[in-house]
């Protein structure tokens, strides 16, 4: 389609003035903002991509080089330490490559910073490998080592402050991440266990399970070490089995996950049925079209019954903390009937179609509202039909998911569409079911796109709102006015501090222009992370 105005130039850089203090521009950004959207996504741009892969580098982090050098480091800790704490994050590695920077900066107050947040930072062992693995990335090129003094007692630390069952669990179901083992770690830290029950685990670790044997098996041991003894002798019993029927009573009596089995053992159907009854609930939609090609779960079977009422189940989804747009995901792709590597094909389950659609609903209750006046604005100038890149949901029903998930959870939550020069009438509401908000968006006529259409209506029609999230399938975003220049009259008629995040469906590139506005963000195709962005941006973390 033609252009109806000036047409935004894609740039994945943002490009606005740090704040300078007394006088600047409320809408300036500062280095603590780009520092929080480098750890919340790592980025230190206005720019959030969907399903962005690859290492996080020196390239994106030069304001957190820049604050390092200004002193402000043990401020940046505190930052790495609530964002991978609070949930703000939507890229964890981020905060485990900032966090390893910090630990090998001049600074002795920001390595020491550092070192102590390892514990808090890196919750379970991929992490902490992960921030080993960045360390090690770092120092390439020097002469000296990773592992001082400092490291190793952090490392160390690591492991001798865990609950030692928690920790037996841990170093049997995550063995190895980023080339880096538990071996590897406890022999470079040089770590001297803190009690005998974290002492049996490392010698478990480092030694195997004989050594483990020889040095246990004929003496009186204290009841935390013959419970962690037991549990290491029913994982080592379970690598050596062949026998279906015990491996089964095995992972039904101590809760053994699949990382804990052999590969041989997950051929067999009837193991997989035992995994599937404790198997955590968002990994369980994850291998839903697996375990239905392998006929593991067949129409009318008492499994296929028993994953029902798990999916649907509301303590279970509470548990779990399961968002509904991780539901939809997971329902969309497992009614697609395939999987997107490999060849791995399946006829979708009624049932389970079924209690997946109850559960997009029901997972609405672990959706926290933010407290803010929202416009959710949805361009139909054109077809809705496109997928969503990197998923299986069409354009048309990731947009009503999306304003589904504000109108249900937002009480101030205005729903609009804009198309052919003005915005058009959508009576999408909160108690619609999403087949009926998808319905009423593709009906709505298409025309050209003007992506300040429902900014400028707020203002026209005196509404407040503290954040625009615009939602286009536009390849290419277009304005009859600029953006900047729209959303700042809106600031000054209505005396709010609103935002405008404007989400790109299918864009793999295209950006607002630049703004040198805080109060902007674009998104380039979607997924959970994107509401997550959303989220903090309406908080003002980012």
């Amino acid at each position: 389609m033609e252009p109806s105005g000036s047409t935004t130039a894609a740039s994945s850089s943002n490009h606005a003035q740090n704040s300078t203090g007394g006088g600047g521009c409320p809408w300036e950004i500062s280095d603590k903002v780009k520092l929080c959207r480098f750890l919340c996504y790592a980025s230190e741009g206005d720019v959030y991509t969907a399903r962005e892969e690859g290492r996080v580098s020196m390239e994106n982090a030069e304001t957190l080089l820049s604050l390092l050098e200004q002193g402000r480091g043990a401020e940046v800790v505190e930052e790495i330490k609530r964002f991978a704490q609070d949930g703000r994050a939507v890229r964890l590695d981020a905060s485990f490559f900032a966090l390893a920077l910090c630990s090998q900066y001049s600074e002795l107050k920001t390595r020491q910073a550092a070192f102590k947040a390892v514990k808090e930072v890196c919750r379970n062992p991929a992490h902490l490998f992960s921030f080993i693995q960045y360390k090690k990335e770092l120092k390439e090129g020097m002469k000296c080592g990773i592992w001082g003094r400092a490291l190793r007692k952090a490392v160390s630390d690591w492991y001798n402050e865990q609950d030692a069952m928690s920790l037996a669990a841990a170093v049997t179901k995550c063995k190895q991440r980023e080339g880096w083992t538990h071996q590897d770690l406890l022999r470079l830290s040089h770590t001297k266990p803190a009690n005998e029950a974290i002492t049996l685990i490392s010698k478990y670790v480092t030694k195997g399970w004989k050594e483990v044997q020889a040095a246990y098996a004929h003496r009186e041991n204290p009841e935390e070490v013959v419970k962690v003894l037991s549990y290491l002798e029913v994982v080592e019993k379970v690598k050596h089995s062949c026998d279906e029927t015990e491996v089964i009573n095995l992972i039904e009596e101590h809760k053994l996950e699949r990382e804990q089995l052999l590969t041989d053992h997950l051929k067999s159907k009837q193991i997989w049925r035992a995994l599937l009854k404790e198997m955590p609930l968002q990994s369980l939609l994850r291998i839903l079209g697996k375990m239905t090609s392998n006929k593991i779960l067949e129409t009318g079977g008492s499994e296929t019954q028993a994953v029902c009422d798990r999916i649907q189940d509301e303590a279970s989804l509470k548990k779990a903390k399961i968002h509904p747009f991780s539901i939809l995901l997971a329902s969309e792709n497992y009614k697609r009937g395939q999987g997107y590597q490999g060849k791995t094909k399946w006829t979708p389950d009624g049932s389970i179609l079924k209690a997946m659609d109850a559960a997009f609903y029901t997972s609405f209750v672990n959706v926290e509202p933010v407290g803010k006046r929202f416009v959710v604005a949805v361009d139909v100038s054109t077809s809705l039909s496109s997928i969503v890149p990197g998923t299986s949901i069409s354009t048309a029903v990731a947009a009503a998911a999306i304003t589904m998930i504000f109108a249900r959870t937002e009480v101030d939550t205005q729903v609009l569409a804009y198309s052919e020069g003005a915005v058009v009438p959508c009576t999408v509401s909160a108690d619609m079911t999403l087949a009926q908000a998808t319905v009423e968006l593709v009906k709505i006529p298409g025309g050209s796109t003007d992506c300040t259409l429902p900014v400028t209506w707020a203002t026209e029609n005196g509404k407040s709102v503290d954040v625009f999230v615009i939602l286009t399938n536009n390849p290419l975003w277009t304005f009859a006015a600029s953006p900047v220049e729209s959303l700042q009259k809106h600031r000054e008629k209505s005396g709010t501090q609103s935002k405008l995040v404007m989400c790109g469906l299918t864009s793999i590139g295209h950006t607002l222009s630049n703004t040198d506005d805080g109060g902007f963000l674009s998104v380039c195709g979607f997924d959970l992370g994107a509401l997550s962005v959303i989220r903090n941006l309406a908080q003002d973390l980012i």
